[in-house]
């Protein structure tokens, strides 16, 4: 399975080790967080009718508990993997998960 997604985050290891936690948001949803915001602030949803608040209600409870973003994929790197690829907030990237095949037993 390979799926494209965007850098949204780079942080530091919380325990000073030596590795980088990379967070990845898929492209649709990396476009949807960079639409301008309410005046009347983040968690304020604006509908014209029933349907869009229903969506809109899903989404704001899909993100997750105490303002955590749904959707987000981390990855941890070591140091040298991160150096290699040269990542920055905003490239697209490609994940790509395979499982071996067994032969025999």
């Amino acid at each position: 399975m390979k799926k494209e997604y965007v850098v949204v985050r780079i942080d530091a290891a919380p325990d000073g080790a030596p590795y980088v936690v990379v967070s990845l948001s898929s492209p649709k949803d990396f476009r949807e967080q960079n639409q301008p915001m309410s005046p009347f602030g983040s968690n304020v949803m604006g509908f014209t009718n029933m349907d869009d608040m229903v969506k809109g209600l899903n989404k704001m409870m899909s993100g997750g508990m105490f303002g955590q973003a749904g959707g987000i994929t981390s990855i941890k790197l070591d140091m040298r993997e991160y150096k290699e690829l040269g990542l920055s907030v905003g490239d697209n990237v490609f994940l790509e998960i395979s499982k071996p095949e067994s032969l025999g037993v």
